[in-house]
């Protein structure tokens, strides 16, 4: 690009930056077109979270799954460079 087309590029920039009126996102109009009929609720800054332990496996059952992994790979390598002589 040329040294005119650079100053002309930066003044369309300058100009654009300086408007006073922007046109909001599609999504910020999406969101204000289903809010119009439809407000969201209220959502807390850091919700607490919810304590659904009976799904999840307990800290050290991962933590013996986690060992048990390390200790097979070890296991594997070292057979892997065993060589009786």
């Amino acid at each position: 690009m040329s040294e005119k087309d650079d100053e002309k590029r930066e003044f369309d920039l300058k100009w654009a930056d300086g408007a006073e009126h922007k046109e909001p996102s599609a999504r910020a109009r999406m969101l204000a077109a289903r809010w119009k009929d439809n407000p969201p609720g209220p959502v807390p800054f850091r919700a607490d979270p919810e304590h659904t332990s009976s799904g999840r496996r307990s800290s050290w059952i991962s933590t013996a799954v986690v060992l048990g992994c390390v200790a097979a790979v070890i296991v594997l390598l070292g057979y892997i460079n065993f060589r009786p002589y």
